[in-house]
């Protein structure tokens, strides 16, 4: 179950991957609603999730913010594959974009000027 690693950008991910008891369509179609991704997955822990690619019921990715550096960009991709029993194994791969948004800068340079005292 690689396919994340053609798209996804380089360097280092966080896997996670857990078996579900869901089938593979049910559980593409909670992390594709949005009504319905929220109920487990809030908008706060997936900030502004914007997709960037699809597979029905294979995979999904987003382009979302991180809290913690808001300047940053990340892609979330939820992997799923067939499972035991006609369940879901669901594998969600975070990694850290090369690209980061740029801040504003002050029209006059803002800059500090050092002076003694």
């Amino acid at each position: 179950m690689n396919t994340e690693d053609a798209a996804m950008p380089d360097g280092p991910r966080l896997v996670f991957e857990t078996p579900l008891d869901a089938p593979p369509a049910a559980v593409w179609r909670a992390l594709t609603d949005p009504v319905l991704r929220n109920r487990w997955l809030p908008d706060a822990d997936l900030a502004e999730a914007e997709p960037v690619h699809a597979e029905p019921e294979t995979e999904v990715r987003y382009r979302v913010l991180d809290a913690d550096a808001p300047t940053a960009r990340n892609i979330v991709a939820f992997i799923m594959a067939p499972g035991e029993n006609g369940g879901t194994v669901l594998r969600i791969v975070h990694a850290r974009e090369a690209t980061l948004v740029a801040l504003p800068r002050a029209v006059n340079g803002n800059m500090t000027t050092m002076r003694a005292a």
